[in-house]
């Protein structure tokens, strides 16, 4: 019986950055793979790389060693089926809710009729509830609202792989809750691969199949678990609440070695 091969396969990345004669590393050594359909959470610290580790496997900006390789073949350039959202929405307060949306479809420079273009946006927006604001400018949205906007963008490319990072940080509670709830909907009506970078425990337990925790000085994967409760989760459930302390313990274990005080973690 054949093994479907991993959607994306990272080994070995390392990201570098240099100033002068002075170097940085961000992320060394990190190696994980994604197969389709799954929502893995890449969990940690303010300052552990994880960003940069996502901008590196989007195609962003280049890699110091290491490989991706997405659907078997090297990813080093911002790629049509690979969608990226960012902590913030990045909408042109000039266009509308609708042509912000279409932009996504520009910038992959997918050459498309005009009518699958309208069709493609209307259902982006229609998956993100958002298909009534449709002539709406950003400065009439609520923070949510835009950050939808942003995600709609993201998916009006039909893209087989979804890099978030960080999309809900910037939002109050019940905000991130809705869109958490929408995120999981979506995906699993698309059958859309995601990873997602988050230093909130609970959100990583609440989203993720797997959760990878990464350290810092320089960035590297330090354990993985698979999340054991099915979907609907809720985050009192002892299983949950089980692999949050075991997380938790993991990370205060790995700062005790190093020396480290734990700082910008949601628990």
């Amino acid at each position: 019986m054949s093994v479907e091969p991993p959607l994306l396969q990272v080994s070995g990345l390392r990201k570098e950055y240099r100033t002068g004669k002075q170097s940085v590393v961000a992320v060394d050594g990190v190696s994980f793979c994604l197969r389709q359909g799954e929502v893995v959470c890449l969990l940690g610290p303010s300052g552990c790389g994880k960003s940069s580790l996502l901008l590196t496997v989007a195609g962003l900006q280049p890699a110091d060693g290491g490989q991706v390789l997405f659907c078997g073949e090297p990813l080093s350039q911002p790629h049509p089926q690979v969608g990226v959202v960012f902590q913030e929405p990045c909408l042109l307060p000039w266009r509308t809710v609708w042509a912000n949306v279409a932009l996504g479809l520009q910038l992959s420079h997918q050459s498309l009729p005009k009518a699958a273009v309208a069709e493609r946006v209307r259902r982006a927006l229609s998956l993100v509830g958002l298909e009534p604001f449709s002539h709406h400018y950003p400065h009439q949205l609520s923070g949510g609202m835009a950050q939808r906007v942003a995600l709609a963008r993201a998916l009006v490319r039909q893209p087989l792989l979804l890099l978030m990072d960080e999309p809900f940080a910037a939002l109050d509670a019940p905000t991130r809750q809705h869109l958490r709830c929408l995120l999981l909907q979506i995906v699993r009506q698309l059958g859309t691969t995601v990873l997602l970078v988050t230093h909130d425990i609970d959100e990583a337990l609440f989203l993720g199949d797997r959760v990878l925790l990464m350290t810092a000085c320089p960035g590297r994967i330090e354990a993985e678990w698979q999340v054991p409760a099915p979907h609907p989760r809720q985050y009192r459930d002892p299983r949950m609440l089980h692999l949050h302390a075991t997380i938790l313990d993991r990370l205060a274990e790995h700062t005790a070695l190093n020396g480290k005080e734990v700082i910008d973690w949601d628990i």
